[in-house]
C-alpha cells in the first residue's frame, strides 16, 4: 500500500494532449476554467482551423476554409483571426491570476506580458536569440527592432473572476501557406515566421520540454512549495510505416499491431493468477431467472452479457440489468472490451419502447442504459439515447435514468441531443490514464472524453465517469486522471480492476489491492472534491448505480 500524496500547495498540472480538434479543446478549457479548482497548462496541436476573436473580421479569412481542409470557428478571446494547425504548439494556461494590490483587479497587461516572456525565454533556450515584443502588437516577434519584424507566436487570452484561459500559439514547423489564407491577427503588413524558417531544427517534443521547463520556473519556482504534475498522452510517430494486416472478427485486434502501440505507450506486463478478493458472487436464483426471462422475451441486449461483466449474477439477482442499445456490434475495438466489433447492423426502431417495458416489468427505480459506439451513424447513436430516455419516462413516471454514452466523436450537436433528453445521470468513461489511451482505446481520446464530461457538467447534468486499473498505470497517474475528472466537474467516479476477457485482449499488468483502491477514494473525495468515488476490485460503471446517486445526494453541495 502506498501513502497518499500530501502536498499543501496545489500542483501545476501540465498535460500534453497530442492533436485535439479546436472545439473539443475549447470545451475542456471552459470546463477547467469554469469549475475553478486548480491550475492547468494544456499543451497540444490542433488540426487546421481558423479562429476569430470576439471582434474578429470574417473578411480577414481570404479563402473558403473547406477548400484548404480547415474549419473556422469563433473564439471567446480577444484579437482578430489566427491559424492553428499541425506543427504549431498551442499552450492554454488555465490559472488563478494574481490581482493588483490596490483594488483587487487582475492585472491583465502583466499577465499577457508574462505569457509573452515565457515564450521569449523558451525561444532563447532553443537557440533563437533576439525574439521579443513589438510595440503596439501583442505576441512574440523575431527581429522586433529591425527592418523586418516577423511574428512567431500569437497571444490571446480571456480572463474572468480572476481566472485565465486561452494562451499562446508558437509556430514550430507548421505549413506556412495557411498564414497566406488569412490576414494574421488582422495585421496586413507584418510577416509570420516559424522556428524552422528561422533555422532552428527542433522537434515538437523538444519545444514542449522547453516550454514546460520555463512554465515550471514561472509558476512553480524552487522554494514555492509547489510541484509540477505532468501527464502526457503517448507521443505518436508521424512517419511510422503502416502495417497492412487482416482484421480479426470479434473484439480483438491482431497481436503484433497491438504490441506496436503497447510499446509506444510504455509497455504492459503479463501476470496470471487472480487473487482471492476478485472472486465474484454467483447467484442463479428465481430473481436472476426472472431478469433473464424479461431480457429474452423482449429481445434485448445487456452489457452484462455482451461485455462479460463479473457482477452480472449479483445484479440480475437484485432485479436489475444494464441495457445496451443501438445493436450489439461496436464500431470500435478497444483493447479491454469483449463487445462484438464486427460490422454493425441497422437500428431497431422499436428498441426504446422494449427497454421501457423491461424497466416496467422489472420494477427498476434507476434504469441504466448504455450503447455500443456507432461511428457509422451521423449522430454517433445519440438519437437512440434520446428516444430511450423518453420512452422510459413515458412508461415509467418517476423512474430515474442513467446513460453511459460513447463520445460521439466529440460532436457538440450529437451530445446536445442526449443532454436535451435530461438524463438523471450522464456517464462517459475515460477508462484509463493519459499515457495509455492509445493502447487501451485507440479510437478514443483523453482530451475528447474530458471535453464530453465538461460539456455535460456545463449542461447542469449529474456527471459521472469511470477508470479501469491494472493495465500498467501507476498510482500517481490514476491520481492525475482523478484530478482532471474533478477539474471538469465530475460528480461520481467509479474505479475497478481490469479483468482480461480473452487471451487476445490486453494483458493484466497487476492486481490492484483493495487498500490502494480505498486510498483513491480518499484522495478523490477529500483532496480533489469529487462528490462520490466508488472503488473496489469488481466495481464497474453501472455497479450499484442507484447507491452512488444516493451517496452523491448526501454530499455537501460545496464539495460538488
Amino acid at each position: 500500500m502506498q501513502d497518499p500524496p500530501a502536498h499543501p500547495v496545489s500542483p501545476l498540472r501540465v498535460r500534453w494532449l497530442g492533436t485535439v480538434p479546436y472545439r473539443q479543446a475549447h470545451a475542456l478549457q471552459q470546463g477547467l476554467f469554469r469549475h475553478g479548482r486548480g491550475d492547468w497548462l494544456l499543451l497540444l496541436e490542433h488540426p487546421h482551423v481558423f479562429t476569430l476573436g470576439t471582434r474578429g473580421d470574417p473578411d480577414h479569412i481570404l479563402v473558403t476554409p473547406a477548400d484548404v481542409g480547415a474549419e473556422v470557428t469563433r473564439a471567446d478571446r480577444g484579437g482578430d483571426v489566427t491559424y492553428h494547425g499541425p506543427g504549431q504548439l498551442v499552450g492554454y494556461p488555465i490559472l488563478d491570476v494574481p490581482t493588483k494590490r490596490e483594488g483587487g483587479m487582475v492585472d491583465a497587461v502583466a499577465y499577457v506580458r508574462s505569457i509573452e516572456q515565457l515564450v521569449i525565454d523558451t525561444l532563447a533556450d532553443l537557440g533563437l536569440a533576439g525574439a521579443g515584443r513589438l510595440d503596439g502588437y501583442p505576441g512574440v516577434w523575431v527581429d522586433p527592432g529591425g527592418s523586418s519584424p516577423r511574428k512567431i507566436a500569437a497571444i490571446g487570452v480571456r480572463m474572468a473572476r480572476g481566472r485565465s484561459m486561452h494562451g499562446f500559439a508558437l509556430n514550430v514547423a507548421p505549413d506556412m501557406d495557411y498564414f497566406g489564407y488569412i490576414v494574421p491577427c488582422g495585421i496586413p503588413d507584418k510577416a509570420v515566421t516559424s522556428l524552422r524558417d528561422e533555422g532552428i531544427d527542433a522537434s515538437m517534443r523538444e519545444v514542449v520540454e522547453a516550454v514546460v521547463a520555463r512554465a515550471t520556473t514561472m509558476w512553480a519556482p524552487a522554494g514555492s512549495g509547489r510541484r509540477v504534475e505532468r501527464a502526457d498522452v503517448a507521443w505518436r510517430q508521424r512517419s511510422r510505416p503502416k502495417l497492412e494486416v487482416e482484421p480479426l472478427a470479434g473484439a480483438a485486434r491482431p497481436e503484433h499491431l497491438r504490441a506496436g502501440r503497447t510499446e509506444r505507450a510504455g509497455g504492459l506486463a503479463t501476470i496470471q493468477r487472480k487473487p482471492a478478493w476478485l472472486r465474484a458472487k454467483i447467484s442463479l436464483g428465481e430473481r436472476y431467472r426472472g431478469v433473464e426471462r424479461v431480457i429474452r422475451d423482449l429481445d434485448l441486449v445487456t452489457v452484462c452479457e455482451a461485455a462479460g461483466c463479473p457482477n452480472a449474477s449479483e445484479c440480475w439477482s437484485e432485479g436489475t440489468a444494464t441495457f445496451m442499445i443501438n445493436g450489439d456490434r461496436c464500431t470500435r475495438s478497444c483493447g479491454f472490451c469483449l463487445v462484438d466489433s464486427r460490422r454493425p447492423l441497422g437500428l431497431d426502431a422499436d428498441e426504446p419502447e422494449r427497454v421501457a417495458r423491461a424497466v416496467q416489468r422489472l420494477g427498476i427505480q434507476l434504469a441504466v442504459v448504455t450503447a455500443v459506439a456507432r461511428d457509422d451513424l451521423a449522430d454517433g447513436g445519440a438519437g437512440g439515447f434520446a428516444s430511450t430516455v423518453q420512452a422510459i419516462r413515458q412508461r415509467n413516471p418517476g423512474v430515474g435514468v442513467e446513460v453511459l454514452i460513447p463520445d460521439c466523436k466529440g460532436s457538440p450537436e450529437a451530445l446536445e441531443a442526449i443532454f436535451d433528453a435530461r438524463p438523471d445521470v450522464l456517464n462517459h468513461n475515460i477508462e484509463t490514464v493519459a499515457r495509455l489511451q492509445s493502447v487501451v482505446r485507440p479510437s478514443g481520446g483523453y482530451a475528447r472524453s474530458l471535453s464530453v464530461l465538461a460539456r455535460s457538467h456545463a449542461s447542469g447534468l449529474v456527471t459521472k465517469s469511470g477508470l479501469i486499473v491494472g493495465l500498467g498505470e501507476t498510482f500517481d497517474e490514476v491520481v492525475e486522471a482523478l484530478a482532471d475528472l474533478a477539474g471538469v466537474g465530475c460528480d461520481i467516479v467509479t474505479i475497478g480492476q481490469y479483468l482480461r476477457p480473452t487471451a487476445k485482449h490486453l494483458p493484466v499488468a497487476r492486481w490492484v489491492p483493495p487498500g490502494e483502491l480505498d486510498q483513491l477514494v480518499e484522495i478523490g473525495e477529500r483532496q480533489l472534491g469529487i462528490g462520490h468515488v466508488q472503488a473496489s476490485p469488481l466495481t464497474r460503471s453501472s455497479y450499484h448505480a442507484q447507491g452512488a446517486v444516493a451517496a452523491l445526494a448526501g454530499t455537501p453541495s460545496e464539495q460538488r
